[in-house]
């Protein structure tokens, strides 16, 4: 997700299920970047494909998300002891 062209990918599949070439409109990016972009979002487990005729639907994958919320959720304990640390020692640089 930190590819500013998979975020856009992504944030367009959360609107709903497309196609590689629906996914291209609007963005200037090849056929084969695009493949390679959704690629590696499936292989991060964060969108899943499905095939309808001859055409690749992709779409968000919840299971995926749920993921990335569980690790995220290690960190949340983390952050406000650290900012309230750092609060402390600004406090005791400003003195």
């Amino acid at each position: 997700m930190a590819d500013p062209t998979r975020r856009t990918i992504f944030e367009k599949l959360a609107a709903g299920s497309m196609n590689a070439s629906a996914l291209r409109e609007g963005m200037e990016i090849s056929q084969p970047a695009m493949s390679q972009h959704l690629g590696v979002l499936r292989v991060a487990g964060l969108v899943r494909e499905e095939r309808r005729g001859r055409f690749v639907n992709y779409e968000v994958d919840p299971e995926g998300l749920a993921l990335i919320a569980q690790w995220l959720a290690k960190y949340r304990a983390y952050w406000p002891a650290r900012m309230e640390a750092l609060k402390l020692l600004l406090k005791d640089m400003d003195q």
